[in-house]
């Protein structure tokens, strides 16, 4: 039987002749090459878990820097004020504590860069041996903690090593807050210390413990630090 009786008999039984194309031939939907949980058209499991991850740790990301951005807006606007009387205590105005707080205060300064800058002297009413000297200033921080840390390190270049630094409880105005010890000519004193976005501020506190003098600075912040 040759080649031209069956091509001929295949056209008169009404049948179209196959196509031949240089394309192949698809025998099954299934795709046989390239990552088997490919869909048609979609995307692998794989890609899908890749992307998925990424989104993941990018929104993560993102929440850091929106809840670190909007602590700085809330924080940076700071005020620091000196009232005649505050948590218990009376401003000393005398020309001793002016010049003690004003050195205090010039060695804050030069070493950290502040737009406004403070020094005084709180006198406790019961006891003038535990009068509290505290100093500090305003500006932006972007590294809080950082910056308190060097004041600290000031303190310790001026009057000994400040020792047993911890954390204590900041209070409602937040930022970090830190105390420990360290002595001068009139012996061992506690001296603490705190710093925001907005402000950076340290006390010495002749006369007290650690936890009496970080009670009493967060008490002293609440009545001088304000924001916008």
């Amino acid at each position: 039987m040759s080649d031209a009786h069956l091509t001929e008999r295949s056209l008169d039984d009404g049948r179209q002749p196959v196509e031949l194309t240089d394309e192949p031939i698809q025998l099954s939907t299934r795709d046989t090459g390239g990552d088997p949980d490919e869909k048609r058209g979609g995307w692998s499991r794989r890609r899908r878990i890749g992307w998925t991850a990424a989104l993941v740790v990018g929104l993560a990301g993102a929440g850091v820097l929106g809840t670190f951005g909007w602590r700085v807006a809330e924080q940076k606007d700071t005020q620091l004020s000196t009232p005649d009387q505050v948590a218990g205590l009376t401003r000393d105005d005398s020309d001793r504590a002016k010049s003690t707080a004003d050195y205090l205060r010039s060695g804050l300064a030069a070493d950290i860069e502040l737009d406004r800058s403070f020094g005084t002297v709180y006198r406790d009413p019961s006891d003038d041996k535990r009068s509290v000297l505290i100093f500090g200033g305003t500006t932006l921080l972007w590294q809080p903690e950082r910056d308190l840390d060097s004041l600290f390190g000031l303190m310790s270049d001026e009057t000994g090593a400040v020792t047993g630094l911890r954390k204590v409880p900041a209070g409602d105005l937040g930022g970090v807050l830190k105390c420990g010890n360290t002595s001068g000519e009139g012996g061992d004193f506690a001296v603490c210390g705190w710093a925001d976005h907005g402000s950076v501020v340290m006390a010495m506190f002749p006369g007290r413990s650690v936890d009496d003098a970080g009670s009493l600075l967060r008490d002293l912040r609440a009545g001088i630090q304000t924001r916008d």
